[in-house]
Parts: structure tokens; sequence; C-alpha cells
């Protein structure tokens, strides 16, 4: 049986990928999460507070959402368990990380820029990451250059979202960490 592909896999960190599980629910939902790293490696992912969206709902801007933030073949009325949420958060996260990494190959095996750019992809697309300045900026070895881009990606609908702000300035941060001033 071949081994199941995992986030931490693909991104090169286990770290990352539980820093990951714990942001992204924190971002989408506003839960609180506990994301434990288990002896294979994988990541075991616990609710601890907070809302759970087990039923599809329509985000700001009118898009069928479900879980943690989860758009793909989401139509209103269904509903999940938690189980299957957290599977649809690896799945999605995975989604949105390999094209980051095929795009921006020296992020692999770092993790904060890693979890930054995953977070923004997960929000505006792993195509809008590549074909962004960040992107550009990263694989010219731009690090620093490229982090202090992720505040202009605060709109959703044609409008500046408080919450995206927000989410931003937290990306950033994580994104500048261990970088050189």
């Amino acid at each position: 049986m071949a081994n199941k592909k995992t986030l931490a896999g693909v991104i090169g960190s286990v770290v990352a990928a539980a820093a990951l599980f714990v942001s992204i629910p924190a971002d989408e939902s506003g839960r609180k999460v506990e994301a434990t790293v288990q002896q294979d490696g994988s990541i075991a992912v616990r609710h601890v507070a907070g809302r759970q969206y087990l039923k599809a709902y329509l985000d700001i801007v009118k898009v069928p959402t479900a879980c943690d933030g989860v758009t793909k073949g989401v139509r209103m009325g269904m509903t999940f368990t938690e189980a299957q949420c957290n599977a649809k958060l690896e799945e999605e996260l995975i989604a949105h990380a390999e094209p980051i990494i095929k795009c921006v190959p020296k992020l692999y095996g770092r993790p904060n820029q890693t979890i930054a750019a995953v977070g923004l992809a997960y929000n505006i697309g792993s195509a809008g990451v590549c074909k962004s300045s960040i992107a550009k900026l990263w694989n010219a070895g731009q690090w620093r250059a490229g982090c202090d881009r992720f505040p202009l990606f605060v709109k959703a609908g044609g409008r500046v979202v408080a919450g995206l702000v927000k989410r931003r300035e937290r990306e950033r941060a994580i994104c500048l960490k261990g970088l050189p001033a």
C-alpha cells in the first residue's frame, strides 16, 4: 500500500504543517483546535472551542462554504462530520501547498514563509499567490520584500475586509520570522 500524502511531506516541515492545522481554522472559522504530531508524522486535529461549521453556509462573497473555509465541491444543504472536515482541511491545504512549492521551490523546508504562503493561498488561491509579486520576489531571493507584500491582499468582493487586514498582518509577521533585518 502506498504511503498517504501528508501536508508535512508536501511542505517539508511537520512544524509548519501543525501550525497550518491550527491557524487556518482560527482564521477561517474563529475556532480553536489542537494539532498533535503522531509517531508516523501525521497530524491529529482536535476541536477545542468555537463554532464548527458542519453545515454549508454562504461566506461573505456568497460562496457555499463548510468546515474551515472549504468551498471545493460544497453545495448548500450539505452537512459534514468533524472527521470529514478534518480530512477536507488536509486535502485543501495539500491542494494549495503543492502548486506553491512548485512555483517557489525554495519554500520547501522554510517553515515560516511556507505557513504564510499557504495561508494566503488558502484565501486567494494558489494561482493568485504564484502569479503575485510575492512569488516573483521570493524566486529572486528577496524573502523580506515578498513578505512585505502580504498586506496588499485584503479585499473580498472588491472591498477591504477588516478580518483580512488582520489576517495578512499575522501572515506577514510569521513570514518575517527568522529573516535577517
